[in-house]
């Protein structure tokens, strides 16, 4: 077995956008999908637990977090319990919780079913994750390769060809580079405008997802930004009165809403090249206007506090800042918030359901 380095060198086609997402809190239907796995890339929305095996301080494996987790074990999950691929994966029958790949004392069965490489603090532009000393997106791409051929050890080529075509490959990421890189670093500032520096982006996906297209990658789910603007970071740092009036603030969340058109369009050119050469699906969520209605709607679905986390003041606290010294909310399941960007396991839930439509969808063909 190859040990594994953090920073390794670096004809029908279906698209999907849901305008409008139901917003429910219930108990997921049974499935009898015949997906094989599922795999995860990006952020802190969806590590966890790479973290753990990283020298960085973008870590979460220590209460409060994972207080509602079974056993109440904090995983490395930036949330109070499951994040949104925990309950993916259980819907697809294929585990109930996705494990980080970085992990040492995974199994061939904990590998076969899927796993996570994301990493908290990563993103798409190159320079997002050399802020925290994370994993890069291109390192999280060197990791699924690995990933095929611990697989092909075991399963042979053809099998594993054929188990990697009937795997959903979950995406999510591009907060970070954002909030942290472009709005927080001049660096980028002085070389991009806003609207170039999305465009940029989005070449950096359009290259993610040709690359793992190439090995095999052929069912696609990748929620868009929510609004950047009404994280509870962003207006307690940005607000000109944060302590009085917790409004989302429009410049940041304008930027996802003008990102995620441009994202929709990019996903909607990848259909056109990519569908004339095998079939693929890719589903799109729209997590602004998910996350915008519940806002909009206070109490609607149970969340009665949305403009703060759960964790210590949830003005400021995340990561080593929410910590076991940090007093927390008595229910989690009132706030969109844990800490002070990352939703608490309701929402996750949440979005979760709101996106049933597209698993449904990209596996249709599987059921």
């Amino acid at each position: 077995m190859n040990q594994r380095n953090p920073y390794p060198p670096i004809s029908h086609f279906a698209l999907i956008f849901l305008l409008h997402l139901p917003l429910s809190f219930s108990k997921s239907p049974p499935t009898n999908s015949s997906v094989s796995a599922l795999l995860v890339f990006g952020d802190s929305t969806v590590d966890p637990g790479n973290n753990n095996f990283v020298p960085t301080i973008f870590r979460s494996n220590f209460p409060p977090y994972g207080r509602d987790f079974p056993f109440h074990i904090p995983t490395g999950r930036f949330s109070n319990g499951r994040l949104s691929t925990d309950f993916i994966a259980s819907y697809f029958g294929v585990k109930d919780y996705v494990p980080p790949y970085l992990d040492p004392s995974l199994t061939v069965d904990d590998l076969i079913t899927g796993v996570s490489f994301a990493s908290a603090g990563s993103g798409f532009d190159p320079l997002t994750p050399k802020v925290g000393n994370v994993v890069p997106i291109d390192a999280q791409v060197e990791y699924f390769r690995e990933y095929k051929e611990r697989l092909e050890r075991v399963m042979g080529k053809q099998r594993t060809k054929n188990h990697i075509k009937n795997t959903v490959f979950f995406i999510s990421a591009g907060t970070n580079d954002f909030v942290i890189t472009y709005f927080n670093l001049p660096l980028r500032r002085k070389t991009f405008t806003l609207s170039a520096y999305q465009h940029f982006i989005i070449q950096q996906i359009s290259q993610f997802f040709q690359a793992l297209w190439a090995e095999g990658a052929r069912r696609f789910v990748m929620p868009g930004l929510a609004p950047l603007g009404c994280l509870p970071v962003v207006i307690t740092l940005y607000s000109s009165n944060a302590f009085l009036h917790r409004g989302c603030i429009d410049r940041y969340s304008a930027a996802a809403r003008d990102f995620n058109a441009l994202l929709q369009a990019e996903l909607l050119s990848l259909q056109t090249r990519l569908s004339k050469k095998s079939p693929t699906f890719i589903g799109y969520i729209n997590t602004y206007d998910f996350v915008v209605d519940i806002i909009q709607n206070v109490g609607k679905s149970g969340f009665e506090k949305v403009d703060v986390g759960c964790c210590g003041s949830g003005l400021l606290e995340m990561s080593l800042f929410c910590n076991y010294k940090s007093p927390v909310c008595l229910d989690a399941s009132r706030y969109l918030f844990f800490d002070a960007i990352h939703p608490t396991e309701k929402a996750y839930y949440n979005l979760f359901r709101a996106g049933i439509p597209v698993f449904d969808y990209i596996t249709r063909d599987l059921r």
